[in-house]
């Protein structure tokens, strides 16, 4: 069976059913989380036929990134579901995953199936997989972070602590969860970024060039490290870190794919649409 974006939305949309279904059915926490993984594996399923139709992995274009993201952010959901027993954010990163979803559904960005020179690299894969799972870690930090700006939070780090009635942990800080996942994002996103230079090593002969799209990548870790920091030593107000945060991943998006809509984006060596 040959699979292409043609079908897309019959993926698509019953993922987006599903994930309505979880949030509808939210106090049912085992009818919510079922609901939503079911949704999650539509996504990953259509991804793995998608890579197997393609014979290469759907990471190409950005579409194709999208989709990978729609995938990862429920799984971080989960995964803070699971580990720390959280619900609400799972939640949180359906309704955002369900959001590239829709793009994709009218911008899929399917372009040609063949990977340039660059791209046919062992680097490749394990690069760019590293990455969107930064990504959709930070992406989940500013989403906790959010929900805290809601709350209209100004008390010092770490005083407090909001009301979870779904759970059996009696409270959760979102302070807390945000800088978690912005630690362990971090750390993906060190990963990708010294891949990403060995791998330029071996396809341009130079592990950096100060490329457009490499200057914001390392701004972006650069920010995200200040925070790291900043936390560790010169902790700041909830609300300040909380913008903190939620700043950093829009200079994050901006290097993602805002860069490309910029004159200096279309330049970059790392743009692979041409």
């Amino acid at each position: 069976m040959t699979v292409t974006w043609d079908i897309f939305p019959l993926f698509a949309w019953a993922a987006l059913a599903l994930w309505l279904g979880a949030l509808v059915s939210f106090r049912a926490p085992r009818v919510s989380a079922v609901l939503g993984l079911l949704g999650w594996l539509a996504v990953a399923k259509f991804i793995v036929l998608l890579w197997i139709s393609l014979g290469r992995p759907p990471l190409r274009t950005m579409g194709e990134t999208r989709l990978w993201y729609a995938a990862l952010l429920p799984a971080c959901g989960f995964l803070v579901e699971w580990r720390w027993g959280i619900r609400w954010l799972r939640n949180y990163c359906l309704v955002m995953a369900a959001v590239f979803v829709l793009v994709n559904l009218g911008h899929p960005e399917a372009h040609d199936k063949t990977l340039m020179p660059a791209l046919q690299s062992i680097w490749f894969v394990p690069h760019v997989i590293v990455y969107l799972i930064a990504y959709a870690l930070l992406g989940a930090s500013a989403l906790a972070a959010l929900r805290g700006l809601w709350a209209r939070s100004t008390r010092p780090a770490g005083s407090l602590r909001v009301r979870d009635k779904g759970l059996k942990h009696s409270f959760v800080d979102e302070l807390q969860i945000a800088n978690n996942l912005v630690v362990l994002g971090f750390v993906f996103l060190t990963a990708g970024t010294l891949s990403g230079m060995v791998w330029a090593k071996e396809a341009w002969g130079h592990y950096w060039t100060w490329d457009p799209k490499e200057t914001w990548a390392f701004l972006t870790w650069a920010l995200y490290l200040v925070y790291i920091h900043l936390a560790c030593h010169r902790p700041m107000s909830r609300r300040s870190s909380f913008w903190f945060i939620a700043g950093g991943f829009a200079v994050l998006l901006v290097c993602w794919f805002g860069l490309n809509y910029m004159s200096a984006g279309t330049a970059s060596v790392h743009t692979y649409t041409r």
